[in-house]
């Protein structure tokens, strides 16, 4: 049976809307950006827990600092791209440096604003704000895991920043799953290659396990969906047991998700790790498929990639 598929910020857009019904000190803060980040629910269901400041993100910031700053739980929901460059000072200086209770929601994360082109399609989000101290960085895999990080997200203190999904794609868990932040999941164990992957790209990696499981290959797949504070002891533990590695993400190969990874094999001073990412070029209007194939971030990249290290 197909499994379905939803958009991870439609997670975001459910989970925020239960969270602010059980919490009146939860605000959401828009940059004329509500509708595409899923946050109309919350605007109607909670008008006055709402803020849109027009297409003026560097204010939303300023201003969800100073909501945090008087006890409030600030939740800005805006384009990946924009949160992540266009608000970065702003993040650092004044929600990141006094270490303010600010939870950033972007939607439109990689390349899923496929057709929207290089201007809208963030892949260089993980490696700026992971820079940032304070800063916890979170990329979701699927719609369930979306609600359940969001919720976990807003129960922490301090700055978090959240990468969700304009597209749909395939859901993975159900809502029993449970999570926490900075632990990966493990979703199949093996012995013959170590396949880490978060938000969109660990369904491909799902897939690549069941065509490798047909050549007698054993792989281990772990959901990666922190990617700060990265799960030190789950890498470790596939650099001891295993030593080969490939990651795979919707981001550049370049201060993302892999390049903590290999940071981690290389404290080890054991281990190979392959990257399969964005190759360091920016996007352009291409269907979201044809854009990550253009990438080789694809189940065939990722088989033939195994076969290579073993």
């Amino acid at each position: 049976m197909k499994k379905e598929s939803i958009a991870t910020r439609d997670g975001f857009g459910d989970a925020i809307l239960e969270a602010g019904e059980n919490n009146k000190e939860i605000f959401v803060i828009v940059a004329d950006s509500g509708k595409s980040c899923k946050a109309d629910k919350f605007k109607n269901k909670l008008p006055n827990q709402y803020l849109n400041v027009g297409i003026a993100e560097q204010n939303a910031a300023g201003i969800a600092a100073g909501l945090a700053t008087c006890g409030k739980i600030p939740v800005l929901a805006v384009y990946a791209i924009f949160a992540s460059m266009r608000m970065c000072e702003q993040i650092r200086q004044e929600i990141c440096y006094p270490n303010l209770n600010v939870k950033i929601a972007a939607s439109h994360g990689g390349f899923t604003p496929a057709n929207d082109g290089a201007s809208h399609q963030c892949v260089e989000d993980f490696g700026i704000l992971s820079t940032i101290p304070n800063m916890t960085v979170i990329m979701p895999a699927d719609y369930y895991s979306t609600k359940k990080l969001v919720k976990s997200a807003i129960a922490m203190n301090g700055p978090v920043y959240l990468r969700f999904t304009r597209d749909p794609i395939p859901c993975i868990y159900d809502d029993t799953q449970e999570f926490e932040i900075g632990k990966a999941i493990q979703l199949k164990d093996g012995k013959d290659i170590a396949i880490i992957a978060n938000g969109d790209t660990v369904h491909l990696a799902l897939e690549a396990y069941e065509i490798l499981k047909e050549k007698n290959i054993s792989a281990r797949v772990l959901d990666m969906h922190t990617v700060k504070p990265i799960d030190v002891d789950a890498i470790t533990k596939c650099c001891h047991d295993i030593g080969k590695i490939i990651t795979i993400e919707d981001h550049n190969i370049i201060n993302g998700m892999g390049s903590m990874v290999a940071n981690v094999a290389a404290d080890l001073g054991k281990g190979i790790v392959k990257k399969i990412g964005v190759q360091d070029k920016f996007g352009m209007s291409a269907p979201y498929e044809r854009l990550l194939a253009t990438h080789g971030i694809t189940v065939d990249n990722i088989v033939n990639t195994a076969l290579g290290l073993l």
